[in-house]
């Protein structure tokens, strides 16, 4: 009878947290769900002077659901007028193409609705708009390649080399692709892909290019910018391998490296936790962090349980910008941990790593991870290890990371695409990096950052911000 009871109690608990992340507006905020967010805009909000013939651009934080890209949940309007137009999606950018030249000096507002969801079916909290003025005439002023990397002529080029190059205006993502940006050897293709993000076109081989040869990279004049204007001509550029590879370099955390903890949806505690550093939770508001007895100032709040500062989407500015470009500064930073190539070590221990020594490098599974038994991370004081987890990361009991010969936490980053759980009374060192939620177990610690896209859950655990 007693254990029935403990089960009513726990089950009367689940209900009840289910309730408190229901918001106001009859949204139904859940902490597991990944929602997607929007990185940016072109022309940005309030932009003035804007092409008569210009595409209308938004950029999210992950790939969405090409179907639900469409003229209902991507509008453009002159008033309430709607604009005639089409909408189309590539990578992770939308493009709206009005069907006839803007009116001059006049204000737009563009808006993506909740429709507008990621390939899990998950819609954006809520609508977003963003409103430009134009000018007075169209835009004629041609795209012009700004920087290559590697330069033209480039000598000892490193043979795990992503060919990047820069444009001097945003193009239309559509028309920077494998048919418009390529990369030969003498007259063999070179397999690979290629992405666009703000200006920057990258082409990544399917594989590391040979030593000592040399290759020619190609962006044709099918590349356009977001006004239709063409390159002028193709521009072509030439490099010649060396025999060696780049150093791995560390992930950037951007303004997301300020906390110790950020979320979007949810840090929920049983007392008495010990973290060290700050916690940021956007969008999510500050009532869906419990367990922490907050004190509330302008801007931000304490706790005693914090040695540092709680920030919260909805507290004073210059609060919600700066977790804004936190949390986008994290998806970005997830997207590049889990984007690098040429991995080191593929597969290791079919996932489980429990005893190993693991070595500088990037290691990749298609799997699930497993540590079973304690983990030694070797290396100096500059090493980097990246690893890329598809499925979840899980922790057993009483399991330790070790770091010798000097490797620091700041310089080890986890991206895992599922859930990541520390057992009980383990520790734990590193970045992670979660898509979904991360769950510590009692008295699990932690000398590194937990930066989660949905919840990060504790239990009387101790984290601390590397040095």
């Amino acid at each position: 009878m007693k254990l029935k009871k403990v089960f009513s109690i726990i089950a009367i608990l689940l209900i009840v947290f289910m309730v408190g992340c229901k918001k106001t507006d009859n949204n139904v905020v859940d902490p597991t769900v990944e929602n997607p967010m929007i990185n940016s805009t072109y022309p940005a909000d309030n932009a003035t002077g804007v092409g008569l013939n210009q595409m209308v651009t938004v950029t999210f934080s992950e790939p969405m659901e090409a179907a639900t890209m469409t003229s209902l949940t991507f509008t453009l309007k002159q008033g309430s007028t709607s604009v005639p137009g089409v909408v189309t999606y590539t990578g992770t950018t939308a493009v709206f193409t009005p069907s006839s030249n803007l009116a001059a000096s006049t204000i737009y507002t563009g808006t993506i609705t909740t429709g507008a969801k990621n390939i899990a079916g998950n819609g954006l909290v809520s609508n977003n708009t963003f409103s430009f003025t134009t000018g007075t005439a169209v835009d004629i002023v041609l795209p012009v390649v700004n920087s290559s990397d590697p330069v033209n002529n480039a000598t000892a080029v490193v043979i795990n080399k992503v060919i990047a190059l820069t444009f001097t205006k945003a193009m239309n993502p559509s028309t920077i692709n494998t048919s418009t940006f390529t990369l030969m050897q003498g007259t063999t293709a070179v397999s690979g892909t290629v992405t666009y993000y703000g200006t920057t076109a990258t082409f990544t081989p399917t594989n590391i290019l040979t030593a000592g040869t040399v290759y020619t990279a190609t962006i044709t004049n099918g590349a356009k910018d977001l006004s239709g204007n063409a390159l002028a001509a193709n521009t072509i550029w030439s490099f010649t391998t060396g025999s060696t590879k780049a150093t791995l370099a560390a992930v950037d955390l951007g303004a997301s490296g300020n906390y110790v903890i950020l979320v979007k949806t949810a840090i929920t505690n049983v007392p008495t936790s010990a973290i060290t550093g700050d916690l940021g939770i956007s969008p999510a508001a500050a009532s869906y962090i419990t367990g922490f007895s907050i004190t509330k100032a302008t801007g931000y709040a304490t706790s005693a349980q914090v040695t540092g500062k709680i920030y919260a989407a909805d507290m004073a500015a210059p609060t919600g910008i700066n977790l804004t470009t936190a949390v986008n500064n994290m998806l970005t930073a997830y997207t590049d941990a889990a984007g690098r190539p040429f991995p080191d070590f593929s597969e290791l221990g079919t996932g489980n790593i429990g005893g190993k020594t693991l070595t500088p490098g990037l290691y990749k599974w298609s799997t699930s991870v497993t540590m079973p038994s304690s983990v030694t991370i070797s290396g100096s004081a500059t090493d980097v290890w990246i690893f890329q987890i598809a499925g979840n990361l899980n922790m057993s009991n009483s399991v330790l990371i070790t770091l010798t010969g000097g490797a620091l936490a700041k310089n080890i980053f986890w991206q895992v695409a599922g859930t990541v759980t520390l057992g009980i009374s383990s520790h734990f060192e590193g970045n992670i990096l979660s898509k979904t939620a991360i769950t510590f177990q009692t008295s699990a610690s932690i000398n590194g950052r937990a930066l989660a896209q949905t919840l990060v859950a504790l239990d009387k655990n101790i984290i601390t911000k590397p040095q």
